[in-house]
């Protein structure tokens, strides 16, 4: 949505289950009509009429939306989602998340958090709605926008995942500074960590982090090793990977130089100091060791190398790759079996002169 337009979504409920069903949006002054009255909102009835609800969001920035009735059940089934309200002034060619330069950023991307107890849902498939007791709670499932690791690594909207067309794969170049947008879905928190570099948070609920309500500057915003998101929080995040004092030259012998003895380069985004150090151990593909799937063959940034027979492939830029996971480390299985869950990777991956390819906005 865009900030200032009016918006209006229309309602009917066509549950299998013989329930009232409804929509409430967080942050927004909503007006609702059609269907009967309920505890929050209004509510549309199984073969009545559509409920409508109109606002128009005046602020930007991440919110969320989900069942105002049986939450705990309506909820659970996944009756939740995902609401982005750009700034009025938004420019797709240099976008901001607030309107601000402080909140300025390459590309973002989603993490909307959830989690699922089978057993509720196997009585729902089968229509023993009196039998769900949803006291009785035991998550075996974490998502990252409808997706448990590994498949949060494949391409959006790929055939054989018909029912969960978005991925989770943060892509960016040293330097540059990527939008992440935290949204929790579920009944649990989860605390998800980013390796490679903290998070500044520079946003909670769709409300800057600001001394002064309305200066449009985020001088609250704080770095997050771990960032909890409590259900139905939001919270907005700027990542930016640097490799400062890493003590070995991030692209190895690849011909480039460094125009800024004691910072960054301007181009590559290095760590000046550190040009021409070398890498500090022997690389796994020259040890006797096992290497992973994602290992390019070398250790230096847009570079690749030889590999055993069958090994690699899967990283044809020479990509560097964090973890992105949550931090309760029961999260980060499929039904006890490792890896899965609340889990992806960050890759970093170097800039198109030094062999990385060209990243667009939905990258």
């Amino acid at each position: 949505m865009t900030a200032n337009q009016p918006v209006t979504v229309t309602l009917i409920n066509e549950l299998p289950a013989p329930h009232n069903t409804s929509i409430i949006f967080p942050g927004q002054q909503v007006t609702a009509a059609g269907g009967v009255a309920g505890l929050l909102t209004n509510e549309a009835v199984i073969g009545g009429g559509p409920v409508t609800y109109t606002f128009t969001p005046t602020k930007p920035g991440t919110y969320t939306y989900f069942s105002g009735t049986q939450a705990d059940l309506q909820v659970e089934m996944g009756l939740f989602g995902a609401l982005i309200v750009r700034p009025a002034n938004f420019n797709p060619g240099a976008p901001t998340a607030y309107g601000t330069a402080d909140t300025a950023y390459a590309r973002e991307y989603l993490m909307l958090l959830s989690e699922m107890d089978p057993n509720i849902h196997q009585k729902a498939q089968f229509g023993q709605w009196n039998a769900i007791d949803t006291t009785v709670f035991k998550a075996v499932y974490w998502f990252m926008n409808g997706r448990t690791g590994p498949d949060t690594l494949e391409a959006a909207n790929v055939s054989w995942l018909p029912n969960q067309p978005y991925n989770c794969f943060p892509r960016f170049h040293p330097g540059e500074t990527i939008l992440v947008r935290y949204i929790g879905g579920g009944r649990d928190l989860h605390p998800l960590h980013t390796h490679g570099q903290n998070v500044r948070v520079i946003a909670r609920d769709g409300r800057l982090l600001e001394s002064a309500p309305g200066s449009g500057t985020a001088d609250l915003s704080n770095l997050e090793f771990t960032l909890t998101v409590a259900p139905g929080q939001t919270a907005d995040g700027l990542y930016q990977w640097t490799g400062a004092k890493l003590g070995w030259d991030i692209y190895g012998d690849r011909a480039h130089t460094c125009n800024n003895p004691t910072g960054f380069d301007t181009v590559t985004y290095e760590y000046c100091p550190d040009h021409g150090k070398p890498f500090p151990i022997v690389p796994a593909h020259l040890q006797n060791i096992t290497v992973g799937f994602i290992y390019s063959g070398s250790p230096n940034l847009g570079s690749t190398g030889l590999l055993p027979p069958g090994e690699g492939g899967f990283n044809p830029y020479g990509g560097m790759a964090f973890m992105w996971h949550s931090h309760n480390e029961n999260e980060i299985v499929n039904f006890n079996i490792f890896p899965g869950g609340m889990l992806t990777m960050g890759l970093l991956e170097a800039p198109p002169s030094l062999g990385g390819p060209t990243l667009g906005p939905a990258d």
